[in-house]
């Protein structure tokens, strides 16, 4: 199975956001490149939210190139078996803490953001990533920051888009 088969399983398989989900499978069929960073149509990205659920606390980077407060993520890459994979790649690269474990059920929520040129759009997956107790984070390149921050804190520093991933992570974690 390849990279877009998974994606197009994920996303057929995701309750919610139905006309989202769907702009996702059209964009998939039209464009057979549509994960990859050259199709300047836009691309499927996934990304994790890490959390420390025991604790109450998720961790965000301070994008370098966008100078924002979010979750974990980026790029599919060709050596990405799936989406899941994909996500847990980037947000342990990230968060430099190893032993991440996706929480069970798949994405928690879609999200189309536009990005600066040559990306133009992304159409986000995203997972949550939970973080082993007492995990120390480490900065990687692509961060000018990393930081816990308490649930009730997100929405002093983070977009809405982050908000709401966090309000989808909390639904699920409770379920």
């Amino acid at each position: 199975m390849t990279l877009h088969d998974d994606a197009v399983l994920v996303l057929k398989g995701y309750e919610g956001q139905e006309e989202l989900r769907q702009s996702y499978l059209d964009h998939l069929s039209a464009h057979p490149e549509g994960l990859w960073r050259s199709c300047s149509a836009g691309h499927v990205t996934a990304s994790a939210l890490v959390v420390d659920a025991e604790s109450g606390h998720v961790l965000l980077t301070l994008h370098r190139k966008l100078r924002m407060w979010l979750q974990m993520g980026g790029h599919c890459e060709p050596g990405d078996p799936t989406l899941a994979s994909a996500a847990l790649r980037e947000a342990a690269e990230e968060s430099g803490i190893e032993g991440l474990t996706l929480l069970p059920g798949g994405p928690v929520r879609l999200d189309r953001h536009a990005i600066p040129a040559p990306c133009n759009w992304h159409l986000d997956v995203q997972y949550v990533a939970l973080a082993p107790a007492g995990s120390v984070a480490a900065i990687s390149d692509e961060s000018l920051d990393l930081r816990w921050f308490g649930y009730d804190e997100v929405a002093e520093v983070a977009d809405v888009s982050v908000v709401r991933l966090l309000e989808a992570t909390r639904a699920r974690l409770s379920a």
